[in-house]
């Protein structure tokens, strides 16, 4: 059973001047902005997206739901886990490409120790969907309890 998510983009004007918004069929995104500006200049986040930004928040999303698939199969259930993606951006080349992703994760993982979890989490960067679809560039990981 092949499943289908969508999101559009609209884009008006230059690559430096225009502007653009981003939405979803399920509605977390609605008219989003990004522009050169969000992608480029802005990192605090208040003016817009990127597709950087959106690609981390699939990884971590991806990676956290594939580790509790991993850790309850190791007979674990964890209370919570925590992950931040980043994404790196620098220049190739020409011009800018993604150069890496780095995972970090902490996990409240009742009975195990730290050498398991770090197996679970690297099983899980290995194996989510998201972690294949992005083999192009070097994704690491950080891995802690508590």
């Amino acid at each position: 059973m092949a499943l289908h998510r969508k999101a559009s983009a609209t884009w008006a004007g230059t690559g430096k001047e225009g502007t653009g918004h981003i939405s979803s069929t399920s509605g977390a995104l609605n008219g989003i902005p990004h522009t050169f500006k969000t992608r480029f200049e802005n990192e605090d986040g208040k003016a817009g997206t990127n597709p950087e930004e959106l690609i981390a928040a699939a990884h971590a999303s991806c990676f956290t739901m594939k580790l509790s698939f991993v850790l309850n199969a190791a007979g674990f259930t964890a209370d919570k886990l925590d992950c931040t993606a980043t994404v790196t951006m620098d220049k190739v080349g020409e011009g800018m490409g993604v150069t890496g992703i780095h995972l970090e994760v902490k996990g409240l993982v009742p009975g195990i120790d730290a050498a398991k979890f770090q197996a679970c989490a690297e099983e899980a960067k290995a194996n989510c969907p998201i972690s294949q679809l992005l083999r192009s560039v070097p994704i690491t990981l950080s891995a802690a309890l508590g």
